[in-house]
C-alpha cells in the first residue's frame, strides 16, 4: 500500500512540469498566479518536495484542472484528457464530466444542416442550459423563436416542448449543462423575428 501511494505521488512532479510545458509558462509565471514560490514549485516538479493539498488546490486551479487529475496522473505526466465524443445526425457532443448523475456539461458542434430546418418539438424529464461559443443557434420553445449568438445563453425546463438548430445554415458551437435540478439563472435572448418577442422560460439548473 506504501509503495503505490508513494507511486501516485511521484506521478505528481512530472504531470505539473508537463501542465505548466504545454502552457508555455515560467516557474515565476505560475509562482505569482499561484502564490506558490519557485522553490516549491521546482522541488514539486523534480519530487523533491511531497505534494499536498494546500500547495495543489491553487495550482489545479490555474492549470484548469480537476485536483484528481493531478494526483492521479500517469507516471509518464501525460497531461492528454481522452474525452469520446458522440455523434448522431450531423451533432457532436463531447461529454465535459466524468461522474455519474448530477448536472451533466456538453460540448456540442452541430453542423449547419444538422436536424433540418423544420422544429420537430420534443418534451422530456429535467433543465437544460445553453450557452452559444460560435455561430448562430435558432431555439425554438412552445410558441417562441428564438436566435442567439456567441456570448448568448438560454435556460428552460424540458417539460417545455422544444428544437433547436443552426438558424443559418453553418455549424454551431455551444455547451449545453442538463440536469435534473439545481440553481436558477436568468437570461435573455433576442428573438428571430420583430413579432416575437420575450424571454426563454428561467428555469433551475
Amino acid at each position: 500500500m506504501t509503495t503505490d501511494f508513494d507511486s501516485v505521488l511521484g506521478a505528481v512532479g512530472p504531470r505539473l512540469k508537463a501542465l505548466r510545458a504545454q502552457r508555455s509558462l515560467t516557474l515565476s509565471e505560475v509562482s505569482a498566479a499561484s502564490g506558490v514560490s519557485v522553490s516549491t514549485l521546482s522541488r514539486l516538479e523534480s519530487g523533491q518536495r511531497r505534494p499536498n493539498l494546500e500547495l495543489l488546490l491553487p495550482i489545479a486551479q490555474l492549470y484548469g484542472v480537476p485536483l484528481d487529475d493531478l494526483v492521479g496522473a500517469p507516471p509518464t505526466g501525460d497531461p492528454r484528457i481522452h474525452l469520446r465524443p458522440i455523434e448522431h445526425n450531423g451533432i457532436t457532443a463531447i461529454p465535459l464530466t466524468r461522474r455519474p448523475g448530477g448536472v451533466q456539461a456538453f460540448k456540442m458542434v452541430l453542423a449547419g444542416d444538422a436536424r433540418g430546418s423544420e422544429p420537430d418539438l420534443q418534451v422530456h424529464e429535467g433543465y437544460e442550459w445553453l450557452y452559444i461559443l460560435n455561430g448562430s443557434l435558432r431555439l425554438v420553445l412552445g410558441d417562441n423563436d428564438f436566435v442567439l449568438g456567441p456570448g448568448e445563453a438560454a435556460e428552460f425546463d424540458t417539460h417545455t416542448p422544444h428544437w433547436f438548430a443552426s438558424a443559418n445554415g453553418k455549424p454551431v458551437e455551444l455547451i449545453s449543462l442538463f440536469g435534473q435540478q439545481g440553481e436558477r439563472m436568468h437570461v435573455r435572448a433576442r428573438p428571430q423575428r420583430g413579432g416575437r418577442t420575450g424571454t426563454p422560460p428561467s428555469a433551475s439548473l
